[in-house]
């Protein structure tokens, strides 16, 4: 294993200005997405803001938090769309413009450009760049009482913009949900990076802003307050309207907003966990579905190649050359799914691809590779395809580990198929569950199918919830289509997949406040997970 470079931390602010309009009858509701480029120039993608609608001249409230390595240059691409639908794949929305660039000052402005380099109308694009050395994070439970109604026919339905100050102004640093139709709003507990909010300050100046949402973008400002983090662990605020203060005597608030916790804590970062002990526990399960095809056709999915590979074999290498570097006795159960297995010729949802139920443990990927060969021709190809038992296995597993009360152990299961879930309802509950346990999920779609349900799994666009309703507590799903990777490099793919993971793993751990336990005895040397994103923010 490599050692771990120097690296560090830098927070991507993303805003945009004068956006073409692809709507009719409303504005665009745009969404940014953070590319990197590849060593071999292949486009993969970071991550995503979330999408603001009716919206022109955007300010995104969720950043880009990515690795900075000085001695490597890489090249990034911002592009913005707008979003019409609640699919993941971003071809079917209208493209509103992009920016490539390398990083290497604070602040950037440049003009956005369409595919056929022509200016995208008006549009520009912001990129704030700031190293983070402040790793607390601020719980924060807010309430409102007595605001002021915005709409003649029911009341108002408000939200909060939180802005940190900065040198050419005040930048967005968190945006809450919308309350409808409450004058008396409670949000939702939410978190916000203290570097996010005040560059680590305790002093700093903190303004607050309450609107009224409206849908057509033309929210209404009900007022706003300043304050600091250090002020905000303490009282009430009054919410004014500068306008109406001018214009109205004895004008005392438009409401106020109480600040019912704040409470500013350390927050642990995924290479703190793993260098304190933390075991990532890696599980493979793999589709053996008549849809793939006979494994002795080349047309099959489970058609082992000439050069001894197939896309279920990539995928498992990709993925588990990386997880294994943070599993120290690098023993994985595998398992099968939707096949036929000897000697009954019954239909298992979940067996071993070695065929020993009491010790499904293979011996690193190679291990997992070779009980895939093995198993392959001893079985027959059926369905239906169900997820629900294997996610359940690897539940239970993490539920016991959870009751140790220390961040010890994390599983990752990574689950490999072709086609679409027989078993969504049942599926949708397992995961819901687990995303209350030390678990993530990683699917990979092979071959050609519609894998429009997987997109719904992974929880990008909202909380997944189960059957009764029941919401997910974190996003633990990640999907990606293999297509998408066939002619990139195999790193590529694992950049991808495992995107998510370390902030999956920190989330889980500060929220049920699980410790570290450092052994001082078990000295680890680790490549950073995932793969080295480098910025050098130059147009």
């Amino acid at each position: 294993m490599a050692a771990t470079q120097c690296v560090t931390k830098v927070e991507l602010t993303v805003t945009c200005d004068n956006l073409l309009d692809k709507d009719i009858g409303s504005k665009s509701d745009p969404l940014c997405v953070l590319l990197m480029s590849s060593k071999e120039g292949h486009w993969y993608e970071v991550g995503r803001t979330e999408q603001v609608q009716n919206c022109l001249s955007p300010k995104f409230a969720k950043k880009f938090v990515v690795d900075y390595y000085f001695e490597i240059v890489q090249k990034l691409q911002f592009g913005i769309y707008d979003i019409d639908n609640k699919t993941v794949d971003l071809s079917d929305d209208d493209f509103l413009g992009q920016l490539e660039c390398t990083m290497g000052q604070q602040k950037l402005t440049r003009p956005l450009i369409l595919k056929n380099s022509t200016p995208a109308g008006r549009g520009s694009i912001t990129i704030m760049a700031e190293e983070i050395n402040d790793n607390r994070v601020a719980n924060f439970e807010v309430e409102a009482r007595k605001l002021d109604n915005k709409d003649f026919f029911g009341k108002s339905d408000p939200y909060l913009e939180f802005y940190k100050q900065t040198e050419t102004g005040w930048q967005l640093a968190h945006r809450t949900e919308v309350v409808n139709n409450n004058l008396n709003p409670t949000w939702k507990p939410f978190r916000i990076p203290v570097q996010s909010l005040c560059g680590g300050d305790m002093e700093k100046p903190i303004k607050v802003e309450c609107y009224d949402y409206d849908n057509d973008g033309s929210h209404d400002l009900i007022g706003s307050c300043e304050t600091t983090l250090k002020r905000f662990q303490e009282a009430e605020f009054d919410c004014v309207n500068s306008k109406k203060k001018q214009k109205k005597k004895g004008y005392k608030n438009s409401g106020v907003i109480s600040v019912k916790l704040c409470e500013v804590k350390k927050e642990y970062t995924f290479l703190d966990y793993i260098m304190g002990g933390c075991q990532l526990n890696f599980t493979v399960a793999i589709d053996f579905t008549a849809s793939n095809g006979d494994p002795r056709s080349p047309e099959s999915l489970h058609y082992i190649s000439p050069q001894g590979v197939n896309q279920y074999l990539t995928a498992t290498w990709s993925v588990g050359n990386v997880i294994q570097d943070y599993d120290s006795d690098k023993m994985f159960p595998a398992f099968g799914f939707g096949a036929q297995v000897p000697p009954q010729w019954q239909v298992s949802h979940q067996f071993p691809l070695n065929f020993n139920p009491s010790n499904p443990f293979c011996s690193g990927v190679a291990g997992v590779v070779e009980a895939y060969r093995v198993c392959l021709p001893q079985v027959k190809l059926y369905g239906p395809t169900n997820f629900s038992p294997v996610i359940n296995h690897v539940a239970c597993f993490a539920k016991q580990a959870i009751q140790q009360t220390t961040a010890s152990q994390y599983f990752v299961l990574l689950i490999i198929t072709d086609g679409v879930i027989t078993d969504m309802d049942q599926t949708r509950n397992a995961i819901v569950n687990a995303s209350r346990l030390p678990m993530s999920i990683i699917i990979i779609g092979v071959g050609g199918a519609d894998f429009s349900a997987m997109e719904f799994l992974d929880g990008d666009d909202g909380r997944l919830r189960s059957q009764t309703g029941e919401s997910a507590m974190r996003d633990i799903v990640q999907f990606v289509p293999f297509r998408d990777f066939q002619n990139a490099p195999s790193q590529a793919l694992a950049q991808s997949v495992l995107a998510e993971l370390p902030q999956q793993v920190a989330t889980f751990f500060g929220l049920f406040g699980l410790k570290i336990v450092y052994n001082n005895n078990k000295k680890q040397t680790l490549n950073p997970l995932p793969w080295p994103l480098v910025l050098n923010l130059r147009a």
